[in-house]
C-alpha cells in the first residue's frame, strides 16, 4: 500500500506528532484546571485563591452592561461578599477551550448552571505567566432565547427611559 521510503517515514512523523497533540491535551486540562477552581473558590468565597488565577490586568465583564470591572474594582465588589462567606456558584456544564498555536494563550466558552439566573454562558481568555495559566478576561451572559429577545430588549429600553 506505502512504498517502502514511506513505511519508514511514517513512524518518525508519527513520533514528531504525538509531543504536539500530547502538550495540547495537557494545557487543556490544566486550563480545565484553572477554570474549574474559579468556579470552586467564588463558591467557597475564597478571595485570595479566587482572585490568585487571575492576571494583574485582568478585566470581568459581568450580566448588567455596566458591569466592565478591572480585577481592582472587581476584587472591591467581591470582597464583601466574600468577607461574608458568600461567595457565588456556577456549576460548568459543557465548556469548550483553543489554544493559541504557540502554546501561551487560550480562549473558551462555558455553559454554566446558577440557582438564581439559570443557565448562563461564560467567555474569556488565559495566558501562561511563567508557565502559570491565568484569566485575563471573563466576561459571563445570560444568553436570552430569541423568541424572548425582543421582549427582553423593550423591557430594558422601558427601563433605560424611566431611569
Amino acid at each position: 500500500m506505502f512504498p517502502d521510503s514511506m513505511k519508514r517515514i511514517l513512524p518518525l512523523l508519527l513520533l514528531f506528532l504525538l509531543p504536539a497533540s500530547s502538550k495540547a491535551q495537557t494545557a487543556e486540562a490544566t486550563i480545565n484546571t484553572v477554570l474549574d477552581d474559579i468556579h470552586r473558590l467564588a463558591s467557597e468565597a475564597n478571595f485570595e485563591g479566587y482572585f490568585a488565577l487571575y492576571t494583574d490586568d485582568a478585566v470581568f465583564l459581568g450580566t448588567d452592561a455596566s458591569e466592565r470591572w478591572t480585577i481592582e474594582e472587581f476584587k472591591q465588589y467581591a470582597k464583601p461578599a466574600f468577607d461574608r462567606g458568600s461567595g457565588w456558584t456556577y456549576t460548568p456544564t459543557e465548556r469548550h477551550v483553543f489554544i493559541s498555536e504557540d502554546g501561551n494563550t487560550a480562549w473558551f466558552d462555558e455553559r454554566l448552571e446558577n440557582d438564581g439566573f439559570g443557565e448562563c454562558r461564560g467567555t474569556g481568555a488565559l495566558v501562561k505567566e511563567d508557565g502559570v495559566w491565568k484569566v485575563s478576561q471573563y466576561n459571563l451572559t445570560v444568553p436570552i432565547p430569541n423568541e424572548l429577545l425582543r421582549d427582553v430588549v423593550a423591557q430594558i429600553r422601558e427601563q433605560e427611559s424611566d431611569g
